[in-house]
């Protein structure tokens, strides 16, 4: 303990230090955030630093000697990283430290150690130097490219919610819709609803708040684990659909009595178990700040199913498309006809399998492509329940007829009243007609009373009328 405190109080004055010869970025931290107000405060920052150098210093203390033969670099902490021994003429590489908002922790840092046994020195200052230029190299487009997709994520799960909350009040409000396949459909509108709702708060409220999840509060490890539970549930309902479709296509003479029981345990309860599991090895195993962290193998512990349930999904794709060839081919149809309505089967399946995962499952190296590639992806992850319910909604035929008839009963209903009205003003404009007619065409006989213009009066000599 004594041991511990006195390291604490000799390293605490080295940690204002910047290293030697590191370059860093000049730009103020809030010109190049990559979401408003995500600017990591510097006592943040700071004991982030003094944190990283004890651990440094206790594992230069506790590591064994180098075993090499001949000179080699020792061991060192360079003011913001710590470097193990290195063989002569080797260049030592590791990942760029996520102490500043400027720096990308995907790039790289390396330090060279020389033919002679000691660490380069830089020609300026002729002191040990780490090269850190990576680090802030693309930070301003990268942060910028950031900026964009933080945005692009948001509007698309805000266009997805609306467009998967219209599709489900037509479910419910239509009962001609009402069977097994479309109750499929709400609860795989559902998932992506949760799904959305958890992924705007995620980013609203942890991505866009660094000192939220510097504190690592129990809030947004709860997000964490309900953003993998319902990311699991949006694909283990798209296993449903393709096991429904399957069903469907191929076994078609068990589709009356199929039991959406084992559809609700598939959907909703198996996506639990891994979720659970996860949150506990993470507890146990990598305790990171909010459990974003992507440098863990217990990441495989969600991912492995869902890339099973990808893969069955694509034998179920591939299936349905040899017998729906298959069943073209036995109609005699023109070949080009027949191709051009699997392509189509085949691209309406894709977004509700989710396939395009398993078709794109290789990042690109290349920077261009690299961009490229995780737009592609944004748009297929974030656009997706905005796709799903356009075409298995607004492009179903059984919608469009529903919506067809509800539209044509409100017109006769529009049209039922106003006729009802005219009739209504017609009656009582000629009524009015009627007794103006009346009151101007009547004579006063001479008694007194009214006679209609029409009739002959007469009098007698006597003066009665006859």
């Amino acid at each position: 303990m004594e041991r511990g405190q006195l390291l604490w109080i000799l390293l605490w004055p080295l940690v204002t230090e910047v290293p030697a010869g590191v370059l860093v970025s000049s730009e103020p931290l809030s010109a190049v955030s990559a979401t408003p107000q995500s600017v990591v405060p510097m006592g943040v920052s700071r004991a982030q630093i003094l944190s990283a150098q004890f651990e440094c210093y206790l594992k230069i203390l506790r590591d064994p000697p180098y075993r090499g033969d001949g000179p080699y670099c020792n061991r060192t902490w360079d003011g913001w990283m710590c470097w193990e021994d290195s063989p002569p003429g080797s260049k030592a590489v590791q990942f760029c430290p996520q102490y500043f908002q400027d720096f990308d922790p995907l790039e790289k840092v390396t330090k060279v150690c020389n033919e002679d046994g000691q660490w380069f020195r830089h020609p300026e200052s002729n002191r040990t130097w780490s090269n850190y230029t990576l680090c802030s190299a693309f930070t301003r487009a990268k942060l910028k490219a950031r900026h964009i997709k933080y945005y692009l994520a948001i509007t698309g799960h805000c266009l997805s919610l609306v467009s998967l909350l219209i599709s489900l009040c037509i479910f419910f409000y239509f009962k001609s819709l009402s069977c097994q396949r479309i109750s499929l459909h709400k609860n795989l509108f559902l998932s992506f609803i949760l799904d959305s709702i958890v992924t705007i708060i995620c980013l609203s409220a942890v991505a866009n708040n660094h000192e939220h999840e510097t504190h690592n509060t129990a809030g947004c490890k709860v997000l964490q684990f309900l953003y993998l539970y319902t990311m699991g549930c949006n694909y283990f309902w798209m296993l449903c659909e393709g096991i429904y479709l399957h069903t469907l296509i191929i076994v078609a003479v068990f589709v009356e009595e199929q039991q959406m029981s084992w559809y609700y345990i598939l959907g909703w309860g198996f996506p639990l178990i891994p979720a659970v599991i996860h949150a506990v090895a993470r507890l146990l195993f990598f305790n990171d700040n909010c459990w974003i962290s992507a440098a863990t193998h217990l990441l495989y512990i969600i991912h492995g199913p869902i890339c099973v349930a990808l893969l069955v999904n694509l034998f179920f794709l591939l299936n349905i498309v040899r017998v729906l060839i298959t069943k073209l081919k036995l109609t005699h149809q023109a070949e080009s006809s027949a191709y051009m309505k699997a392509v189509r089967a085949t691209l309406i399946l894709v977004p509700l399998l989710g396939i395009q995962f398993v078709l794109l499952p290789w990042k690109p190296e290349w920077r261009l492509a690299e961009e490229i590639y995780e737009y592609i992806m944004h748009i297929f992850m974030h656009y997706q329940g905005l796709l799903v319910a356009t075409i298995f909604c607004f492009c179903n035929g059984e919608v469009q007829a529903a919506l067809k008839r509800e539209w044509l009963h409100y017109k006769d209903q529009c049209s039922g009243r106003l006729m009802s009205n005219d009739l209504h003003s017609t009656y009582h404009t000629n009524s009015s007609v009627a007794e103006l007619s009346r009151s101007h065409g009547t004579k006063h006989s001479p008694n007194g009373k009214n006679c209609p213009a029409g009739e002959s009066v007469a009098l007698k000599p006597d003066g009665t009328l006859t």
